[in-house]
């Protein structure tokens, strides 16, 4: 090697996926959210939602979001895609796309545990969102009361008042995800706060 060489570094840039990762949040419970609230009716239209955008999506901003280094955003963005792929082959199986035997074993508890625990990442991730920006923190409290709703619901317990929870919680994701989503776009291509998104809580990371 040549003493004259230099070591030369190529930094590679990536874009934020915040905005595609928030919308596919927000449209996915946007629909979803219009069937808990009869607004619709039915499955069968929520499922290609389910899959591309809540699902898709999602994972496609986690793994930009690696390439970031961004552990919180990559762990939220991939496990709640995960999330809507899970809930859309459970639809399909509830509606016998996989075949009777699948529709006839099925116990609606089983998903329950699943919210719970869903519940339980929900709340540390909470925790974070924190010191992340307030539009975030606000929309992981608001998926904090959707999975309550739905652990409730799934055990039968006070099913109403708890699917009227994770009803209303839902539609309230799709609108402060929509917003993220536009703040995220738009402050990233003015390079400027054009929507405000709110400072962190300052509380656990200063």
């Amino acid at each position: 090697m040549s003493s004259s060489q230099t070591n030369q570094k190529v930094q590679i840039v990536s874009a934020d996926p915040s905005g595609i990762g928030l919308f596919g949040l927000a449209i996915v419970t946007l629909v979803a959210s219009s069937q808990k609230l009869e607004l619709t009716s039915g499955f069968s239209y929520i499922i290609p939602w389910a899959i591309f955008l809540g699902g898709l999506a999602q994972l496609f901003a986690c793994v930009q979001d690696a390439k970031h280094n961004n552990t919180f955003g990559m762990t939220a963005f991939g496990a709640y895609g995960l999330f809507w792929l899970g809930v859309a082959s459970s639809w399909l199986m509830k509606l016998g796309v996989f075949g009777p035997e699948l529709m006839g074993d099925i116990d609606g508890k089983q998903l329950g545990f699943a919210f719970i625990g869903y519940l339980v990442f929900t709340l540390f991730m909470t925790i974070g969102a924190m010191e992340t920006h307030k539009v975030l923190f606000i929309i992981f409290v608001l998926i904090d009361l959707l999975f309550l709703g739905l652990s409730f619901d799934a055990f039968g317990i006070a099913t109403h008042i708890f699917h009227t929870l994770a009803a209303y919680a839902e539609m309230g994701i799709a609108i402060v995800s929509l917003y993220g989503c536009g703040a995220s776009v738009l402050n990233a291509h003015f390079g400027r706060v054009f929507l405000p998104l709110g400072a962190p809580f300052g509380i656990f990371k200063k």
